[in-house]
């Protein structure tokens, strides 16, 4: 297997449903085996802050004209997830979406491009608008743009 501290480690999430999702989603080499109510996921692959490892974090799928947007909802907690300062910290993502995998740049969006995504994100998975109300802190949300 070579040197355990390889930065290119695969380390899985501690999170019951993200690790169950991300093995569906390796198993069957397709994301339409993790959705959720009928609603679509993609799985985002970064790179840990912290910890260096390659970690996989399926998010709702929003998508518009071959741009995607990664909500970092939490659920609606009083923090960001931890995939927040990944994303900050090195923004080159893999995302799949069904069987295809591309090289995307993660930007947090804000002003008027963040409530034009807001609503589709919204329209993909209305439960975001819930936890927003849950929390006083502002939804982050990551445009995923191609790498060209």
């Amino acid at each position: 297997m070579g040197d355990m501290s390889s930065p290119n480690e695969y380390a899985p999430s501690p999170t019951d449903w993200v690790r169950s999702a991300v093995e569906k989603i390796d198993e069957t080499g397709t994301t339409e085996a993790a959705g959720f109510n009928g609603m679509g996921v993609v799985l985002m692959t970064m790179i840990g802050n912290k910890s260096g490892k390659v970690r996989k974090v399926p998010v709702m799928r929003v998508e518009h004209n071959g741009v995607y947007v990664a909500v970092a909802s939490l659920g609606g907690a009083p923090k960001h997830p931890v995939w927040y300062y990944n994303l900050k910290a090195d923004p080159n993502v893999k995302l799949q979406d069904g069987t295809e995998t591309r090289e995307y740049v993660a930007r947090e969006i804000d002003g008027d491009e963040y409530d034009e995504w807001w609503v589709r994100s919204v329209a993909a998975y209305p439960d975001y608008a819930e936890y927003q109300k849950k929390t006083t802190r502002k939804i982050p949300q990551f445009l995923l743009e191609p790498k060209n």
